[in-house]
């Protein structure tokens, strides 16, 4: 099993910036791709940035957001600047992967989610 761990979330004004975290831990497991996702109130989640070979952002946070990996550390980040009141929402992590256990399987895992607000 493999655990996913965010933080970095919190409440920031209009124009500000935030960096979140997401730390993989768990049995012996190698990172393939990795994801950010979204979701607010009362909206589907979206997907917002993903990084595997290279990265891929979503059209709303295009040149706002940087999405970055850590594989030393089995670690995502979400670098979020010139943040707008709408970018508010609970952020997921969200990892694929691989265990080379036995004949070896994939598995996908999700974290927990932290919530950003941006207030005007």
């Amino acid at each position: 099993q493999v655990n996913l761990v965010e933080s970095g979330g919190g409440l920031v004004r209009a124009g500000g910036s935030l960096k979140l975290s997401c730390v993989a831990s768990g049995d012996t497991f190698m990172l393939n791709t990795m994801a950010w996702y979204r979701q607010a109130p009362g909206k589907q989640r979206e997907l917002v940035a993903t990084i595997t070979g290279g990265t891929d952002y979503a059209d709303s946070v295009k040149g706002r957001f940087t999405i970055s990996r850590d594989d030393a550390k089995n670690t995502v980040y979400l670098q979020m600047n010139s943040l707008k009141p709408e970018d508010t929402a609970v952020y997921y992590c969200y990892v694929h992967g691989f265990v080379p256990k036995g004949l070896g399987y994939d598995f996908e895992s999700w974290g927990q989610g932290t919530q950003v607000t941006v207030s005007p």
